[in-house]
């Protein structure tokens, strides 16, 4: 009998043709987005943000939806990316367990980001939009959009959190590179931009702040709409390509994973790779989710299930979330990609009915577990990715100790080859470990405590 091959492949042909839209199966519905009176918000009420084609994805229950074949034919550039398995990983940690990753790190832009980028310049596009405006944090969905609206033939500006646009001016190059406007958050080009930074001239910004900035310039225009890269239900749906191609390739090998395991900041990665196992878990397969997160910023964890805004400036809907708070400023942690205050309604909503169960880590065990994977399997991971990694660590090191054969898949959401600053102040013993303190967690939390509840 022939060995297991190291990667599992799946031709062009295989790749799947339809999304899957978790919000078919859940065991009660999602909350919707409401207003401040707590009235739910008509879809006509975010027309000036998303084109109506966008918001009919975000409000539908449908549990397929057709991938447009201009989307899919620019997704095979990349598409179906590579199931490997971390054979040289299994055995430095001398565990029973069998251990798979999905690799996202193959797009162009290094990331699972494209994934949602493509389809969301296409939808704008096909609206008749022209210009799209976005946040990001580590700068990898910037640079995924940026990619995207180059491809598909839009223009886009991207509002880059302060203290990553200043830890990682090279993903400015990237954005620049496809033709993008990539500018520091907050900044003086908007009216919250100049009203954050007269309050707080040294503030190192954050997701909120940036979406807020980019949802302002967007419903300026009539010809341009805002992009966001995570969170919302739309986001969550185009990522699901991830698991699908996951689960067929498990099946070219007879296998099933026991542990299906996520990195999770906004949710998007954590939902593409998990959602298509939830929904064999809601149909009464036995399959364990993890969502994992930064201590520094636990939302799942530590902050409430919440009706919360996306932005700071309140510009967006209340959601129901998991929140830390619209207002909350993240510690400078390196994993900029998971410093958001809120997690994604869709993962908040599976959480509250034990579909996953969700961990925070510490900066410095990430890190120990990313350079364990580069000397093992040679990718160096994004810092997102290492708490993926560090959480696989953890369920084989159990796996061991329990001496069960188990199957672990974690998504290895992007490459680190961008994030170099960060591995080099861990290994200058520069980085230390940062628990969110609670009296900080309860001042955030002081300006939604009159939200309407979910």
């Amino acid at each position: 009998m022939s060995p297991e091959p190291t990667k599992i492949v799946l031709s062009e042909h295989e790749m799947p043709r339809q999304w899957y839209n978790i919000q078919a199966d859940l065991p009660t519905s999602l909350p919707p987005p409401v207003g401040m009176d707590g009235k739910p918000i008509q879809p006509e009420d975010l027309a000036a943000v998303f084109p109506m084609n966008i918001i009919e994805q975000e409000l539908s229950t449908k549990r397929w939806i057709t991938i447009p074949e201009p989307v899919l034919e620019i997704l095979t550039l990349w598409r179906p990316s590579p199931l490997y398995r971390a054979k040289n990983l299994e055995k430095a940690l001398d565990t029973p367990a069998r251990i798979y990753y999905k690799n996202e790190g193959v797009s162009p832009a290094g990331s699972h980001k494209p994934n949602t980028a493509v389809a969301q310049a296409y939808y704008n596009r096909e609206f008749g939009i022209k210009y799209l405006t976005t946040e990001t944090g580590a700068g990898q969905w910037g640079c995924a959009l940026a990619m995207s609206c180059k491809l598909i033939g839009i223009e886009c500006k991207v509002y880059m959190v302060r203290i990553s646009f200043d830890q990682k001016p090279l993903r400015k190059t990237m954005m620049k590179t496809w033709g993008a406007d990539c500018i520091p958050s907050p900044g003086n080009t908007t009216e919250i931009g100049r009203k954050i930074l007269a309050e707080q001239p040294e503030t190192p910004g954050s997701l909120g702040i940036a979406i807020s900035e980019a949802i302002e310039e967007a419903v300026q225009r009539e010809d341009t709409r805002y992009s966001l890269g995570s969170v919302l239900n739309h986001v969550m749906l185009h990522q699901t390509i991830i698991g699908l191609e996951a689960k067929k390739q498990f099946e070219k090998i007879n296998t099933y994973p026991d542990v299906v395991i996520g990195c999770a900041g906004g949710g998007s990665n954590f939902a593409g790779i998990s959602f298509p196992f939830i929904h064999d878990k809601i149909n009464g397969r036995d399959v364990h989710i993890i969502a994992t997160e930064p201590e520094a910023c636990p939302t799942l964890t530590r902050g409430p299930y919440i009706y919360d805004s996306g932005d700071v400036a309140k510009m967006t809907p209340l959601l129901a979330m998991h929140s830390l708070g619209h207002g909350f400023i993240p510690p400078a942690i390196h994993a900029g990609g998971l410093r958001y205050h809120g997690m994604a309604p869709l993962v908040s909503h599976v959480l509250q009915h034990g579909l996953i169960e969700a961990c925070a880590l510490p900066q410095t065990e990430c890190y120990e577990a990313a350079l364990l994977f580069a000397h093992t399997e040679g990718f160096i991971p994004a810092p997102e990715t290492s708490h993926a990694i560090a959480q696989t660590i953890r369920e084989a090191k159990q796996a061991k100790e329990e001496r069960k054969e188990k199957v672990i898949l974690m998504n290895w959401s992007g490459h680190g080859l961008m994030d170099l600053q960060g591995y080099d102040a861990y290994m200058s013993g520069k980085l230390e470990n940062y628990p969110l303190p609670d009296e900080l967690l309860q001042q955030s939390l002081g300006a939604v405590k009159n939200h309407p509840k979910p």
